[in-house]
């Protein structure tokens, strides 16, 4: 079916199989069809088309965090606060004082 919609995340994935365990891939094709679009229908325009409102699905969790993933975010974050602390001395060195007549 995903030939016939636009299918983004794992939000529209659950969203095409909730439409298909409601009313079929016939009527699915059909209110695509119906949609007046050149491209492939959003997933909500094909609802609207079948007087549907697609429920809200709970996310599902990503997975935890690597080791490998944590060390990289911590090296990051080391490079970005030296970066701060260096570009804010260089700004201290750069002023100018005001010349006093």
């Amino acid at each position: 079916m995903e030939h016939l919609v636009r299918v983004y995340n794992e939000s529209d994935r659950q969203t095409l199989e909730w439409l298909r365990r409601t009313v079929g891939d016939a009527a699915i094709e059909d209110a695509a069809a119906k949609c007046d679009t050149h491209s492939k229908p959003y997933l909500s325009a094909v609802c609207r088309a079948l007087g549907l409102k697609a429920p809200q699905f709970p996310r599902r969790h990503s997975r935890p965090s690597s080791a490998v993933a944590e060390e990289s975010l911590t090296a990051i974050k080391r490079i970005l606060a030296a970066r701060a602390i260096s570009v804010g001395t260089s700004v201290v060195h750069r002023r100018v004082d005001p010349v006093l007549p």
